[in-house]
């Protein structure tokens, strides 16, 4: 998306009247106008230059803005788009304010003062009205000149056929100005005949001060509003703020200070405690403690060692580090969080939508309304002067900026809000549309669990010793690199447990590890492997068949046939997972797993993360017809990693990457959780539907406003109910504090406390039974059935396979086919153990069995 600044625009009529121009630009796919950051998102094809003209078209200013580029983000960009977002307004609209304040007062002393209470005046003006005509004229001249602006962009836009709020605003002033014009040359005409006592009547219908008096007045709810709309954007401001401006680079074997734009990926910077990082990195040297707050909003600092990552902007607690950049300008992390913030400022919900249709017939129908009004009234036999005063009256009580504000502001706020708490909605229909989600789908690897195996439970044998269990498990695993082994070594490691030298050592794919320990066989495996070669009796068996039925991978270990005992290894669920889900079911969502592991162990896993329903034995690229099915039943949102489960993420009503760093880049998710915490799942569902509910209170203020002001401001429940009438300065008041009110509500969301449930409201459950969407894993053929539904048949071919033990294994196995040009899927099951292999091409058999034999599994046969 590429992203102008507009000028010019005062209400939601001239950013419908923009958008409107710019999408008829040929080569332009969509646009988006923001009244409140007075920005322009554009995707499509069409040129820089064509689309600033088409603005310009329209009567408006428009120059690129300096978010974004191709290359990385030069310090004169940086302090662009910041000034961009600086509020240049409020300053000068003070000065306006204060001006025409000034003179109004000096205008007020004499239209009530002088005039009607006889306050001290000169003695030129006494017993003069047509003097004193004359000096109020001047002195609203003088205000209405401070205040051109509203005139000269309302009559520009009145005759370019879009008339807007400033159009309004100056037909009020101009109205009332005129006439009271006309009104002074009538006395003078009076005196010339000598009728001095009627000119001295006239005196009484000057409506200068209304000229300036409505200016002011709004002028005063400009500033407020400005004022209001400078807080919303202080969450992106602060994080651009944030961009390093230099880092200390090695080069040559000497530190040098450089600016940040000239540090490119593969250089050696230096960071010392107290200093910010400069860009994303990995630590060569060093050990520290990081506060990554300005990132993720967490507050406790994180431990980073040699090999670990680290993040631009983020602050340096306590040691010394060398690190290596690996992504510098607009692709470190700040940069997209700042890309994405800007992004979702520059696009509008849905919603707004309902308020861009009524702004875009808002103004002329209010000027139409103006002059039926003075017409009904004259014709009924008021004054000229009456019956003005009513259409002016319609004319400066109408507010549309209420309606073009009253979304994008809420919206704004939300953003920031969330982008301080880590969650990143990349535009802003996305943040609507998570509020409506029904159905949350979560991947069970590395969303509900941790994603990493680890040690649950070690059961050693009668009469030996749990430390030596564990040495020699670990002794024996350390020379194989299955994933279950490394869970074992990591235990070890953290326990300081030291290993012995084993020799002899050979792996049995599928079965287990054998290796010779002071001349005994030392084994270890799965419990049908040590069965024929250790003495375990029928109790222990029972403890593995147990420990198996909750979802755990129990490892047995033998020396010299006896039997050492059992590790069980498993994917634990985090620790944050089981509220997480309590929450999205407090409010009323129903949530899914969606794993390819077996029944069994999808269902202890589900059991203990508390979901509604279990979708198991579904296959990586299976994932997208699981969610294709949900929606049936309700608005969808997935949850995943944002790199296995793309096609899932995309195919979902909302999609919901969980993890720092690079799923920030990801195109599948429409929004990214930073800390990696479930917990953020309802919290993002909460602030959606708080920013929904603050939204929809502006619209009903922004039209009941409206609905209510005019007909008072016309004379109509005069007419019906005997209500006073309403004088235009009273309607300008109005007029002027119905956006602030708009843009203060919305700040109210700032004091929303999003991970709090306890006013959690659950919604109607519109969806039906998910029942129908279940896949059981003995299901495979039925799935992909399923799956080639519609679609041309495509050649497969079936390889069974031996020695998967777990979901680390299928996907070693799917990885390794998937690598070969002539195969498209490969849908591996460990339970059934077998891959099913899409091709595009003719692959020979001993291709196919060499990619998984290479993985150290064994190929039975293959068939097809």
């Amino acid at each position: 998306m590429e992203q102008y600044n507009i000028t010019g625009m005062s209400c939601a009529a001239c950013s419908n009247r923009v958008e409107k121009a710019v999408s008829k630009v040929e080569g332009v796919t969509s646009c988006s106008v923001s009244l409140l950051t007075n920005s322009m998102g554009v995707e499509g094809t069409a040129s820089e230059s064509a689309i600033i003209q088409a603005v310009v078209n329209a009567g408006y200013g428009a120059s690129p803005k300096g978010i974004r580029k191709e290359k990385a983000q030069g310090a004169a960009d940086r302090e662009a788009a910041l000034a961009a977002l600086e509020d240049h307004e409020t300053l000068k609209l003070k000065r306006r304010l204060a001006l025409s304040v000034g003179f109004l007062l000096m205008l007020m002393y004499f239209s009530m003062g002088v005039s009607m209470w006889n306050w001290p005046a000169p003695w030129v003006f006494r017993d003069n009205m047509v003097g004193i005509g004359v000096f109020e004229m001047l002195l609203a001249i003088v205000v209405m000149l401070i205040n051109k602006k509203f005139f000269t962009s309302g009559y520009r836009s009145l005759f370019m056929g879009g008339p807007n709020m400033d159009t309004l605003v100056a037909l009020g002033s101009s109205a009332a100005f005129g006439y009271s014009a006309l009104v002074l040359i009538g006395m003078t005409k009076h005196l010339s005949e000598g009728h001095a006592q009627m000119a001295m009547q006239m005196g009484h219908h000057f409506y200068f001060e209304s000229a300036a008096m409505i200016v002011t007045l709004i002028t005063v709810g400009k500033m407020l509003e400005a004022m209001s709309k400078g807080r919303t954007t202080d969450a992106l401001k602060s994080l651009m703020k944030l961009v390093p401006k230099t880092a200390v680079v090695e080069r040559a074997g000497e530190e040098m200070t450089v600016p940040i734009e000239e540090v490119v990926i593969g250089d050696t910077f230096v960071v010392r405690p107290g200093e910010n990082i400069p860009v994303d990195g990995i630590v060569l040297e060093g050990a520290t403690a990081v506060d990554e707050s300005a990132l993720t909003g967490e507050s406790i600092p994180t431990d980073k060692a040699e090999g670990d990552g680290v993040s631009a902007a983020t602050l340096n607690q306590s040691g010394f580090m060398k690190c290596r950049a690996t992504r510098v300008g607009e692709d470190t992390t700040l940069s997209q969080i700042i890309q994405t913030v800007s992004d979702a400022a520059a696009t509008k919900a849905p919603i707004a939508k309902v308020a861009d249709k009524v702004s875009g017939v808002f103004v002329p129908a209010v000027i139409a309304i103006a002059l039926v009004t003075i017409a009904v009234w004259l014709v009924a036999g008021k004054s000229v002067g009456f019956a003005l005063a009513r259409g002016i009256s319609v004319l400066v009580i109408s507010c549309p900026c209420a309606l073009g504000l009253a979304t994008p502001v809420a919206i704004m706020v939300g953003s920031g809000m969330g982008a301080k708490q880590g969650i990143m909605f990349k535009t802003a229909a996305a943040q609507e549309e998570t509020g409506r989600i029904e159905i949350v789908a979560l991947d069970k690897t590395g969303t509900i669990t941790e994603g990493t195996p680890k040690v649950t439970n070690i059961l050693p044998a009668d009469g030996v010793d749990q430390s030596t269990l564990v040495q020699l498990a670990a002794s024996l695993e350390a020379k194989s690199e299955h994933p279950l082994a490394k869970a074992i070594m990591d235990y070890a490691e953290e326990n300081r447990i030291a290993l012995q030298v084993v020799t002899d050592f050979s792996a049995l794919p599928g079965n287990g590890l054998s290796a010779s320990y002071l001349g005994e066989r030392l084994i270890g495996g799965s419990l049908q492997y040590l069965k024929p070669q250790a003495a375990i009796d029928f109790a222990f068996e029972n403890r593995m068949e147990a420990l198996a039925a909750t979802g755990k991978t129990p490892l047995l270990f033998a020396k010299g046939g006896a039997l050492l005992g059992a590790i069980a290894v498993a994917d634990v669920i985090k620790a944050d997972s089981r509220e997480a889900i309590e929450q999205l079911k407090g409010m009323g969502i129903q949530v899914v797993m969606l794993t390819g592991d077996n029944e069994r162990t999808a269902k202890a896993i589900g059991d203990q993360a508390g979901v509604d329903k279990v979708v198991a034995g579904v296959l990586p690229n299976g994932k997208e017809a699981v969610i294709r099915g949900l929606q049936k039943n309700g608005k969808v949102a997935m949850v995943g990693d944002g790199i296995n489960d793309a096609p899932a993420l995309t195919r979902a009503d909302i999609g919901i990457a969980i993890g720092a760093g690079t799923d920030i880049a990801i195109d599948a998710a429409d929004a990214v959780l930073m800390k990696s915490r479930l917990l953020d799942v309802p919290a993002a569902i909460r602030l959606s539907r708080q920013t929904l509910k603050n939204i929809h209170e502006n619209l009903f203020w922004a039209f009941f406003y409206n609905v209510i002001g005019i007909p008072l401001a016309a004379g109509l429940y005069h007419v019906l109910f005997g209500a006073p009438f309403l004088n235009p300065m009273v309607g300008a008041a109005a007029m002027s504090l119905s956006s602030f009110c708009v843009v203060t509500n919305a700040l109210r969301l700032n004091f929303f406390k999003m991970d709090d449930p306890s006013r959690d409201k659950k919604m109607a459950p519109k969806h039906r039974s998910t029942e129908d969407v279940i896949i059981n894993s003995n299901s495979e053929k039925k799935f992909n059935n399923q799956q080639n539904q519609g679609e041309t048949k495509m050649q497969k071919k079936t390889i069974k396979i031996e020695g998967m033990m777990c979901g680390h294994c299928e996907n070693t196995v799917a990885k390794a086919l998937e690598s070969l040009e002539q195969v498209d899927k490969a849908m591996v099951s460990h339970t059934a153990g077998v891959a099913i292999v899409e091709l595009n091409a003719d692959v020979d058999d001993a291709v196919l069995t060499k990619a998984v034999e290479d993985k150290d599994y064994k190929v039975i046969s293959i068939e097809g």
